[in-house]
């Protein structure tokens, strides 16, 4: 059987894989890391499997059709997002029309909040894969091939003539160590040179360590949509292994990023996971995504064990703004975490949003001040994003907050961020124009930007890395395109 993994073509350089998806300003392109891990699985089942990444390589739609005509694929797996959702269920009904006997399965995150709406947009579609897919496929590639009734594979939505069929809910896989080395994926079937991420060092590769999230955060669409909220977790040994490979068959890959949504849920995982690079005496430099919490122990073996950077989502400098949201953090302790990060050494790019409830110009502004004291390496000011099968979205939904529910709109014409949501106390408009404003504050005090040149001289690479990230901030605003755009059309 062949089976192909999509990550169709949509407005240039779109991240579909990004927790807000859209063309990144910055350049960032994450990999197609689901798509990835599932064509692994599938290729270790022994089917024969094309993971083809259109983005990142620049394929048109046309482009796309031939590769499906070269290939003959009897089973598509097309991912998806929010803002491309109409796209991407118009290009698996054009690849249905091309493989009239074919199976056409929709992933993602918004599928999976949305399976029957989604199937209803396209009669070609055949199903829905729902949250982790990785054993859906291959069970359901294991059942066409055998000419099985498909409702026995569970995790799908199916379409049965006019009428929509679940096959009920999947068991998250427990045993993440048997999942293949999604780097080994990448080697196979894709280029590290096409992804970028503006705060690693380049060329970079993305892995999971584990999936889930134990915190209650109320906007984060992985955990919420296809994870869980608890945290399942790969070996130490299984972590270490994977970097090892990284080091002897990636040799020009600069950084490694741990993309899981909070890779320091678990403390005694992470020293058990930085003591074996150590004790392996791996050359390995890698990022986080951290929880603002971290002691001063664990991030000093953090770095000894390589980590460069902590990706961190602060989000609002108000206590009862982080309290609504359910962040379950404390004001006080982000000011320690970030006094104990550069006393270790970590830099930080931390995360800063508005539009949560209760947020107003005054929260922003406090916002702005927690910032300004941590005085982290970079720093980000965004409006909230909602999407399908979230709290933060039936929040806004409910309470008559969004401008539109049309999905395309969540992006602009270019698929840059596009702010549908206007509360009590901010327009989409005041989001924008507020998060502009105290991006460029923050990143153009004299202080900020001495300490970057000193940065500079004392670490050349990360000059090297300011300077392509200044050219690009510097350009965006000149041309006037820093904040982004609000939901009017």
């Amino acid at each position: 059987m062949n089976i192909l993994f999509l990550n169709p073509p949509f407005k240039g350089r779109f991240s579909r894989t990004s927790r807000s998806p859209a063309v990144a300003k910055g350049g960032t392109l994450y990999y197609p890391i689901w798509l990835a891990y599932a064509a692994g699985g599938a290729e270790a089942a022994g089917r024969r499997v094309t993971l083809v990444d259109a983005p990142a390589r620049g394929y048109s739609p046309e482009q796309v059709e031939c590769i499906v005509r070269d290939f003959a694929p009897d089973l598509v797996v097309v991912d998806t997002s929010t803002a491309s959702i109409y796209n991407d269920v118009a290009m698996a009904g054009r690849l249905k029309e091309m493989r009239p006997d074919g199976t056409v399965v929709l992933v993602g995150t918004h599928p999976s909040a949305l399976p029957q709406e989604t199937l209803a947009l396209a009669d070609g579609v055949d199903a829905v894969a729902v949250g982790e897919y990785d054993e859906t496929v291959r069970e359901l590639a294991a059942a066409l091939e055998a000419g099985r009734d498909l409702s026995s594979v569970a995790g799908l939505v199916l379409r049965q003539g006019q009428f929509f069929v679940e096959t009920g809910p999947r068991r998250r896989i427990e045993d993440l160590d048997r999942l293949p080395f999604v780097s080994a994926v990448y080697k196979k079937h894709l280029r590290v040179r096409d992804y970028f991420f503006a705060a690693a060092n380049d060329p970079m590769v993305m892995i999971m360590t584990g999936r889930g999230c134990p915190y209650r955060c109320f906007f984060c669409v992985y955990p919420q949509v296809m994870h869980g909220r608890r945290y399942r977790t790969r070996s130490a040994e299984n972590v270490v292994e994977e970097l090892s490979f990284i080091e002897r068959e990636l040799p020009e890959v600069r950084e490694v990023g741990f993309e899981d949504d909070c890779f320091t849920a678990s403390r005694s995982r992470v020293h058990a996971i930085c003591e074996l690079i150590l004790k392996r005496g791996l050359r390995t430099v890698w990022y986080c995504n951290a929880r603002g919490n971290l002691d001063y122990a664990t991030l000093a073996l953090m770095k000894r064990a390589g980590c460069r950077l902590i990706t961190v989502g602060f989000e609002s400098g108000s206590q009862p703004v982080l309290d609504a949201m359910h962040k379950g953090e404390k004001v006080e302790t982000y000011l320690r975490f970030a006094r104990d990060a550069r006393r270790a050494g970590i830099l930080v790019h931390g995360c800063i949003m508005t539009g949560n409830p209760g947020d107003n110009r005054e929260t922003l502004r406090q916002s702005y001040e927690l910032a300004r004291r941590m005085n982290c390496d970079s720093m980000q000011f965004y409006p909230l994003y909602v999407y399908p099968g979230t709290e933060a979205y039936e929040w806004a939904r409910k309470n008559g907050y969004l401008r539109t529910e049309d999905f395309s709109r969540w992006v602009d014409a270019e698929g840059l961020h596009n702010c549908v949501l206007d509360t009590p106390e901010l327009s989409a408009e005041e989001m924008v124009g507020l998060c502009d404003h105290y991006l460029k504050k923050y990143h153009l005090r004299p202080g900020y930007i001495a300490a970057k040149l000193w940065q500079g001289i004392r670490q050349p690479r990360e000059g090297v890395r300011t300077m392509k990230s200044a050219r690009i901030f510097l350009g965006k605003i000149m041309a006037g395109q820093l904040g982004g755009k609000n939901g009017r059309r």
